[in-house]
């Protein structure tokens, strides 16, 4: 079965078809953005965009949307929509195989068997645990299949999901300065794609080798078509039963977060709500938001909310860079420093509910 269509980025989509066709598409890029706004998922369009034997420069639109598109019926495009095609090379977090210094050959089963697994979900997976990671076998293994000639199209895509994951080891040097080389001059049949939730925490070296995108939050209309998916749905209602609308606040803007469990998900709808009664007029909303937050035995659930919180302002703040609002940005990193207190104030004996009223009054003072 092949993978879920990519819902939203139109923008991206488009400026990506133009470089295409004008033939000044960046060999290494970073897509970044905030976890689950699907920077995979467009990696994946990219690469079929590129593999697709019928729409090599960049004619064909799809339709109705007027966008750059790939053909979806070619062999490369079919290969590419069930995870299939030889020159596409997709990396992710993976758990640590059992043989301290595992050849090539079982870092390659490893993915195959893992990529098949992705496939057979439809695309649609959970976030990798805290164990899991890029390790140096991996990034070995990345670097030789680079050397390699294509082995059906004319070019390979490499893609990097959370590249923040590498792992640097001790004695790896010659592979990190080898991945390094390979950003900085990727062979000319090869494009790199990395993706990171984190940016930051990836290594200057790296991030100097690459040219950033960012991949914004997608809009309600496209996470409501996204959750009203057949397939979408099922996996969702398996997980729990919600409404669409309830699914598309939770989403807030990034649908991959509905597929990472109901804890996550409770925790962004409560960010949400704390926003949303810092910003109304009713303080009413204020009072019931931060009575709902319970009592001292929920301190586990309101830390995920606080850093829920934190992710959402901090997308707010993204926002208003890109729109050149400099002020709104301000106000956005604002709310964050009061964030960032709040969950100092949770880590002691103080009742989420007290901390949540003081946080809503900073908030409505901050985010005017």
């Amino acid at each position: 079965m092949p993978i879920i269509e990519l819902y939203g980025h139109e923008h991206l989509r488009e400026r990506f078809g133009e470089s295409i066709g004008a033939g000044t598409l960046p060999a290494s890029l970073l897509f970044q953005g905030s976890r689950g706004v699907g920077k995979q998922r467009l990696a994946l369009w990219l690469a079929q965009r590129l593999l697709c034997e019928e729409a090599p420069a960049g004619a064909r639109l799809q339709a109705g949307s007027g966008l750059p598109a790939s053909c979806g019926t070619c062999k490369a495009c079919r290969y590419v929509a069930e995870l299939t095609h030889p020159d596409l090379h997709w990396i992710f977090p993976r758990p640590r195989l059992k043989d301290s210094d595992p050849d090539l050959a079982q870092v390659r089963d490893d993915y195959a068997e893992a990529t098949v697994e992705r496939a057979a979900a439809n695309g649609l997976y959970a976030a990798p645990s805290g164990t899991e990671g890029i390790y140096v076998a991996t990034v070995r293994s990345l670097v030789q299949r680079a050397a390699m000639s294509p082995a059906m199209g004319s070019r390979k895509i490499f893609i990097v999901g959370d590249a923040e994951r590498m792992v640097p080891q001790e004695g790896s040097d010659m592979a990190a300065n080898a991945f390094l080389k390979l950003l900085e001059e990727p062979p000319l049949d090869t494009t790199i794609i990395l993706t990171s939730s984190e940016p930051g925490a990836l290594l200057p070296t790296i991030r100097s080798r690459v040219v950033a995108v960012r991949v914004p939050l997608v809009q309600d209309s496209a996470v409501r078509a996204f959750v009203e998916n057949p397939i979408v749905k099922k996996a969702l209602d398996a997980k729990s039963k919600t409404s669409t609308s309830e699914r598309v606040r939770a989403a807030a803007g990034a649908p991959g977060r509905l597929l990472t469990g109901e804890s996550d998900a409770k925790a962004t709808i409560n960010a949400r709500k704390i926003v949303d009664a810092a910003t109304s007029a009713r303080p009413s909303l204020a009072y019931s938001t931060a009575v709902a937050q319970g009592a001292a035995g929920a301190r586990g659930g309101f830390a995920d909310t606080l850093d829920a919180l934190v992710e959402l302002l901090g997308e707010r703040a993204r926002d208003a860079l890109h729109r050149e609002d400099v002020s709104a940005a301000a106000s956005a990193a604002r709310a964050v420093d009061a964030v960032l207190k709040a969950q100092t104030y949770a880590g002691g004996n103080v009742s989420p509910q007290l901390i949540t009223s003081k946080l809503i009054r900073e908030l409505t003072a901050t985010l005017k």
